[in-house]
């Protein structure tokens, strides 16, 4: 189990960064000539990785009796993650841009719900999918902010940060743990574990920090620290919802982690929090 975990999850960082680096060199920002579009690749990415998301999380949801309700809400949390690729084509802030798919996706949702089951559980459906629209779309949408508004080594910078550090915290927990960090949530994570995600997640920030001149080295340290912390909460947040659920993965598809919701849940909050790093420390 460990060695597959390790090995999916350098595998799947890896496409995802020579996807990233792919769809930069197309839209020019490898050579610092970016004109126009940026990140259509990355943006189509993190839309389908997000709705598939939408779908696991309703199997959570069906445990709880309640019902997520897509294909609305899909569609709401990939124009949600999308909020800054879209303003490339409009002049709109992405301020407006995000209050304006919240207000139509939650119109949609009231149309789905009358639909389908008339005033039968209105508040939990639209509930549970008022929160799928925000924990999904919402968080998820920073990620491809800071791909276009910080860059695309900032942006690869992250990732790593984020998902070595889960990989810090799972080799050093299942090796060492002995301390419970969480155990009502997830008895499985250790305060070994989350000193393996600060020690991975740390070397991981301040090699990007050097190779690539992102930031002062003190900086990369501080980066790294909070990316594991947020990174690890963030894990947590997911592990809440499958155990509210009585069920140990989201689903099966991805071996050694479970679902897609698995492989993502660590960068949603730490995305808001990298967004706001780079903006503080520009």
């Amino acid at each position: 189990m460990l060695k597959h975990r390790i090995l999916f999850g350098l595998l799947m960082t890896a496409l995802f960064a020579g996807l990233a680096i792919v769809d930069g060199w197309l839209d020019g920002s490898l050579t610092a000539s970016a004109q126009g579009v940026q990140a259509t690749l990355l943006a189509v990415l993190i839309a389908a990785a997000l709705s598939l998301g939408c779908v696991e999380l309703g199997r959570l949801a069906v445990g709880e009796g309640l019902v997520i309700l897509n294909p609305v809400c899909m569609a709401g949390v990939a124009l949600l993650a999308t909020a800054w690729y879209w303003p490339q084509f409009v002049p709109i802030p992405q301020g407006v841009y995000l209050l304006l798919v919240i207000a139509f996706a939650l119109a949609g949702m009231f149309l789905q719900q009358y639909v389908r089951f008339g005033t039968v559980g209105v508040l939990s459906n639209c509930g549970i999918s008022s929160f799928c629209l925000l924990y999904l779309g919402l968080l998820g949408a920073f990620v491809l902010g800071i791909r276009i508004d910080v860059g695309l080594w900032p942006a690869l910078m992250f990732v790593f940060t984020v998902k070595c550090s889960d990989i810090g915290a799972y080799t050093l927990g299942k090796t060492f743990g002995k301390h419970k960090l969480a155990p009502r949530v997830s008895p499985g994570k250790t305060w070994e574990g989350m000193a393996g995600a600060i020690v991975a997640a740390s070397l991981v920030s301040v090699a990007f920090a050097v190779v690539f001149g992102i930031m002062a080295v003190w900086a990369a340290l501080a980066f790294g620290v909070c990316m594991a912390v947020a990174g690890q909460l963030s894990d947590l947040a997911e592990s809440m919802l499958k155990r509210s659920a009585q069920q140990k993965d989201s689903s099966n598809h991805v071996p050694g982690f479970g679902g897609i919701l698995d492989v993502i849940d660590s960068p949603l909050f730490a995305a808001p929090a990298a967004y706001a790093f780079f903006m503080s420390v520009a």
